[in-house]
């Protein structure tokens, strides 16, 4: 595994090991990961925010770099009231990971997630309905419940942003073992964020907040889209996690018909 380029090769082994049931198993397991299956299309599990999710083969594998965002919703959930219930929505939510990784830590929420891919949305099923969390098919806002229009304290978004250009460059187990509507985020990556942002501000509550995974590149587009969309803006970054997410808060004046 490691003269096949994996880079975590002895940890990787270790887990195929565990999971395997029988030698001719584990050979063939073995053999998947060495032609760039990744690990965890393999396992049928992601480690993720102190636990794990369910991940079928063909659907997005969650990156840690994602737990930025779990955590950044988290401390604004933290922050404001609990009763009623706060209704999170995890858009683009792949399996599930960050709706499931909040379910986990506030579970009370009234949880919310879609994606326009099917498999996506079976396998989120999988990790979110035993926790209470609905899970819907369809392209961004069309797939929500229209009754969530305007109640929603924390939308979190994990949408594609990788430059279409930029993805024949990924490592063989994403370009060729997830969905290209889960990375292609058009020419520079941020077409989905523009959709959202133009979106989402009718879906929050009053000073509900969006939250986007974008990367250190980005961020300042990012940033600059949420704004011209009516949003108080700021950034976060996370060298530990590699990560980076963009916040905005709905300004009630901001509403746009």
């Amino acid at each position: 595994m490691r003269s096949a380029g994996c880079v975590f090769a002895e940890q990787e082994a270790s887990l195929l090991l565990a999971e395997a049931s029988t030698p001719p198993e584990l050979s063939r397991n073995v053999q998947r990961r060495m032609e760039g299956v990744p690990l965890e299309h393999i396992l049928g599990w992601a480690e993720f925010a102190g636990g794990r999710v369910v991940v079928e083969p063909g659907v997005f594998v969650p990156r840690r770099r994602t737990e930025l965002l779990v955590n950044e919703a988290l401390a604004l959930l933290a922050d404001g009231p609990q009763l009623p219930p706060p209704v999170v929505v995890d858009l683009c939510c792949g399996s599930g990971a960050v709706g499931a990784a909040i379910m986990h830590q506030v579970p009370g929420v009234e949880l919310h997630a879609a994606d326009i891919e099917p498999g996506a949305v079976r396998c989120a099923r999988r990790n979110l309905e035993p926790l209470g969390g609905q899970v819907h098919e369809g392209d961004l806002f069309a797939a929500l419940p229209p009754a969530l229009r305007g109640r929603v304290g924390v939308l979190a978004v994990n949408a594609p942003y990788v430059p279409t250009e930029a993805i024949r460059t990924m490592p063989p187990e994403a370009r060729l073992y997830e969905p290209v509507g889960s990375l292609d985020g058009g020419p520079d990556g941020l077409d989905f964020h523009r959709r959202v942002a133009i979106g989402g501000i009718q879906w929050l509550s009053p000073h509900g907040h969006l939250l986007i995974e974008t990367s250190a590149r980005q961020a300042h587009g990012t940033a600059e889209i949420l704004a011209a969309a009516g949003f108080a803006v700021r950034t976060v970054r996370s060298e530990e996690l590699d990560g980076t997410v963009v916040v905005g808060r709905r300004v009630a004046e901001s509403v746009r018909r």
